[in-house]
């Protein structure tokens, strides 16, 4: 019963207050190997077709803890500048009480601003589709809630990015959804409903990172991803990683005052790679005992044989 008020209060708190102005995009340890989830210029940057599958479980233990689902796909376009892509998130919280759905087809365009450096213009169009079950909310005696059920609201929206790169280092700036949706009201309902406004807000994301050669057999890259959005705190996601012999990866990763995270890589061929993360929450929130962290796995699977020149392999 405690897992459960604990559930039905964030619930409450982070989506149906009486006004909530920031709703905040789904978040990830390993955003350096799922780039184009948080900027569409990234779409066709790694010279192949490239399929990445990522899921996130947080607050494992806490009953109706939020998980992520991610599917991207992305390539250059051969004998032109054009790269495309499709990505498709999925959004959960509280057992399916929450749901949303992201579908976005992307586009991009890269520029040669030398011998060795690349900037890349993103643009993705697409929507969401949200589920809202009031009927799971009522389970929880003392805090009713009425309201009507939403399902499949489609809102549209679209996003655009900038991605500088070379061999070793890369800088983007991006805002994945720009159009602002009020997901619902119903402030003009009858007297014992609860009005709740849920609206969306600009998330804007800055990325960079850069891969040091130790060694011919061991490369460091540090990064980080900011990211801004109004009515939230900044967040800020500090990571190290070492590469060796073009197939290990293991680093340590820091988010601003929320958590810790360890990660390890594998590159089982040349086409292959999967990724694994732990986060440990460092507020409050992290030190209960029914919360046991947060994970995510990631499989990465690039057509390397499709294409004669090859993008070594790397961090990004």
């Amino acid at each position: 019963m405690k897992k459960y008020i604990f559930l039905i209060s964030i619930v409450v708190v982070l989506f149906f207050n009486q006004k909530i102005n920031a709703q905040q995009d789904a978040q990830y340890t390993q955003y350096m190997f799922n780039t184009m989830s948080v900027n569409p210029a990234y779409a066709g940057s790694r010279g192949q077709l490239s399929i990445a599958a990522l899921y996130r479980s947080q607050w494992v233990g806490l009953d109706g803890s939020p998980t992520t689902q991610t599917l991207n796909l992305h390539s250059p376009i051969r004998n032109s500048k054009l790269g495309y892509g499709v990505s498709i998130v999925n959004d959960e919280i509280g057992n399916g009480t929450v749901q949303e759905t992201y579908f976005d087809g992307i586009i991009s365009y890269t520029l040669d601003v030398s011998q060795t450096a690349k900037l890349s213009f993103g643009l993705k169009v697409g929507g969401n589709l949200l589920n809202l079950d009031f009927a799971k909310l009522n389970n929880f005696d003392s805090e009713p809630i009425s309201g009507d059920n939403i399902e499949n609201k489609f809102s549209p929206n679209f996003g655009l990015g900038l991605y500088y790169h070379t061999d070793k280092f890369y800088l983007g700036l991006s805002a994945p959804n720009v159009i602002e949706t009020n997901h619902f009201d119903n402030s003009n309902s009858d007297a014992n409903s609860v009005s709740f406004l849920s609206r969306e807000r600009i998330n804007f994301y800055a990325i960079a990172g850069y891969v040091f050669e130790i060694t011919p057999d061991l490369k460091f890259k540090p990064a980080v991803l900011t990211k801004m959005v109004g009515g939230a705190p900044l967040q800020v996601d500090a990571s190290a990683n070492f590469m060796f012999v073009n197939k290990f990866t293991f680093g340590a990763a820091y988010r601003w005052d929320a958590a810790v995270s360890a990660m390890a890589g594998f590159q089982v061929s040349d086409q292959f790679m999967i990724g694994l993360a732990y986060d440990k929450e460092t507020t409050e929130l992290g030190s209960t005992r029914f919360n046991d962290g947060s994970f995510e796995v990631l499989l990465r699977y690039e057509l390397v044989k499709s294409f004669q020149k090859l993008v070594s392999p790397r961090f990004f």
